[in-house]
């Protein structure tokens, strides 16, 4: 019989029915009822074209044809589980490879990656710049984004959604900020009227020009903790905002024990 063509899930009731000699404690192991293990048991046997249980006066017994089968059957699962678990032990790796933007990196997740490798020294780091990196692409763990939710992902917000006003003067622009006076327009789309005097690339670069004097920037509060405990002159009281910074991934890297271990260290005082 082809691989293809092999009923497996008929074959797994049938193993469980042959080590309780029972229908019902197989049901039971299984979590469905005693009638769907009766249909399946039947459903193989019209497929093998052999009897494989007989009803006696004490119960249920294997016939020779099924017990010729049994130890074979038992022994592929066996490989099964195998196989299943050397593909977890590749989840379970101490590698991670996480996307995140240069100044959330430097501003907080560095010192945090450092402290949760110090109690686990066996772990590996590999960062990866840019917010928009793909997850299969760039063979991702985790990425950090600085959005308005997880999308389509899985994902749990680091800190409070929150802008701050750093330093004073001219206004400082980067693609993550609106614009002075609104909401949530990007400053990319304003008119070459509105834009700002001077734009950079990241709010890293905009945090470095507003503490160099060059003017003000709107910046997640997330990253200026440090500069409150050396300046708080220079940075005003956070403000509520749409966007965040999250942390996400596709459902199969969530469900990793190496991932949640991660994230249960970077959520724990986020």
């Amino acid at each position: 019989m082809k691989r293809t063509h092999l009923p497996l899930n008929a074959l797994r009731v049938f193993d469980a029915a042959a080590r309780h000699l029972s229908f019902t404690r197989a049901a039971d192991e299984l979590a469905v009822t005693p009638a769907a293990v009766g249909q399946q048991i039947r459903a193989l046997e019209d497929l093998l074209g052999v009897v494989l249980f007989r009803r006696t006066s004490k119960g249920l017994e294997l016939t020779e044809e099924a017990s010729t089968g049994l130890g074979a059957l038992r022994t592929g699962f066996l490989h099964f589980e195998d196989a299943v678990q050397a593909m977890q032990a590749g989840q379970s790796s101490h590698v991670y490879t996480i996307a995140a933007p240069r100044e959330f990196f430097a501003a907080w997740l560095a010192p945090r990656l450092a402290a949760f490798r110090a109690e686990n020294p066996q772990v590996r780091f590999v960062l990866v710049d840019g917010e928009e990196t793909d997850f299969t692409e760039a063979n991702l763990d985790l990425a950090v984004r600085w959005t308005d939710g997880p999308g389509n992902l899985e994902g749990v917000p680091l800190g409070g959604p929150e802008w701050v006003l750093v330093g004073d003067g001219d206004w400082i622009g980067w693609p993550g900020d609106p614009k002075p006076g609104s909401d949530e327009q990007d400053a990319g789309e304003d008119s070459e009227e509105g834009k700002p005097p001077i734009f950079v690339t990241d709010a890293g670069q905009a945090i470095a020009a507003a503490m160099a004097g060059m003017g003000r920037a709107r910046v997640p509060a997330l990253l200026t903790a440090g500069l409150q405990q050396q300046d708080r002159a220079l940075v005003a009281t956070p403000a509520p905002c749409r966007r965040g910074y999250w942390l996400v991934a596709p459902l199969p890297q969530w469900r990793q024990k190496k991932v949640k271990a991660l994230v249960a260290t970077l959520t724990a005082e986020a």
